[in-house]
């Protein structure tokens, strides 16, 4: 006897939810990070941000999105991220997941490049701003009705963050915001062409 496959309805909301799962699990791996590091280790977690132009720092790139300069900075990044990251996956987990590897990796060789010396950056802001420009940029190589929704809705609830993109405030680490957008218009592009 043959068994009922599942509906492709059943089968996107399915694989919505395993990206919705990667999701919450990312925000919740963050708000453990900066538990820890706030009890356990007294903020010694922040030297893992990226330091500009060193080797320490280029390693770096990798741990840096997961960790925030306190709670503040942390709730300001989890509510664009989880809005932000949830319009993202709609297009698919493979997106999800291939525009926060590139926003992030642009993000973070943008900061090392050409981030002040001395300083440290971190926080998920970078990828924040990618999936932003991934948005924004998808609907425009595009041009179809979803992924012009899907901009749309970004631009609405989030355009006032395309500021963070210039010099405008002293300890904001700018750079990550211009070439995580930048990341994500790249992965649109990529993403687009591959189809």
């Amino acid at each position: 006897m043959k068994l009922p496959t599942l509906s492709s309805q059943n089968r996107t909301l399915a694989r919505t939810a395993g990206g919705l799962n990667l999701l919450l699990s990312i925000l919740a791996l963050m708000w453990l990070l900066e538990v820890a590091d706030f009890a356990l280790w007294s903020l010694d977690l922040d030297f893992y941000g990226i330091h500009p132009r060193t080797l320490i720092g280029l390693r770096n790139i990798l741990f840096a999105p997961f960790l925030h300069v306190g709670f503040t900075h942390l709730l300001l990044n989890s509510i664009p991220f989880l809005f932000l990251g949830v319009l993202v996956l709609l297009r698919g987990k493979h997106d999800f997941i291939f525009v926060s590897i590139v926003a992030g990796v642009i993000s973070g060789l943008g900061v090392w490049l050409f981030g002040g010396s001395h300083t440290i950056h971190l926080g998920m802001s970078g990828i924040i701003f990618g999936y932003l420009g991934f948005l924004l940029l998808r609907g425009f190589f595009e041009r179809n009705l979803i992924s012009t929704l899907l901009g749309g809705l970004a631009i609405f609830f989030y355009g006032g963050m395309l500021w963070g993109v210039l010099p405008l405030q002293a300890g904001v680490s700018w750079l990550g915001h211009l070439f995580g957008f930048i990341g994500g218009g790249v992965a649109a592009y990529l993403l687009t062409r591959g189809e």
